[in-house]
């Protein structure tokens, strides 16, 4: 019994297991978020719930521009059900070439780090769901598919345990 624990125990954990964002260096095209979204972008998503099904669809006009060391996404979310949502970011690069963000809706810095085509951040959101806020923690991942497109999955994780996954497409003009 106890061997059949530890069998489980390991094979729950491997499954969990997530490559580091270095695993994509050699991967092209490279995508610096920084570079990618200066200027505008447009993006079209969905939210689904653990069990897949699809409960947001949205839109998103973005901008984006240099300040001085910093680097500010405007982002303005259109939801099919009629409402709006605004998030500006405010990102630094560290010395380590990861990149630091904060918004008013985030708690804490969003940490975030990109090789080759992809860039990983992770942050925890204070998300609004109906009259209650619930503090929720993304996994967002990004890759460069080409010049003009990057495709964005995101877990959502509340203590621990998937509450769903964000897809955005996102267009630069």
């Amino acid at each position: 019994m106890k061997a059949l624990l530890m069998l489980g125990s390991v094979l729950a954990l491997t499954a969990c297991a997530v490559p580091d964002v270095s695993h994509y260096a050699k991967e092209t095209p490279k995508l610096d978020v920084t570079q990618y979204f200066q200027g505008k972008t447009e993006a079209w998503g969905i939210f689904q719930k653990r069990s897949g099904e699809v409960v947001k669809r949205f839109h998103i006009k973005m901008e984006g521009h240099s300040q001085g060391d910093k680097f500010i996404l405007k982002e303005h979310f259109f939801y099919t059900d009629g409402t709006d949502q605004e998030r500006v970011w405010t990102f630094t690069r560290q010395t380590d070439g990861s990149l630091h963000g904060s918004a008013g809706d985030v708690l804490g810095v969003a940490i975030g780090k990109g090789a080759g085509d992809a860039f990983r951040m992770n942050y925890t959101l204070k998300l609004p769901v109906g009259k209650s806020v619930y503090n929720v923690k993304f996994d967002d991942w990004l890759f460069r598919i080409d010049e003009q497109t990057v495709v964005n999955r995101a877990t959502v994780t509340k203590f621990g345990f998937e509450v769903g996954q964000v897809t955005v497409f996102f267009r630069h003009e």
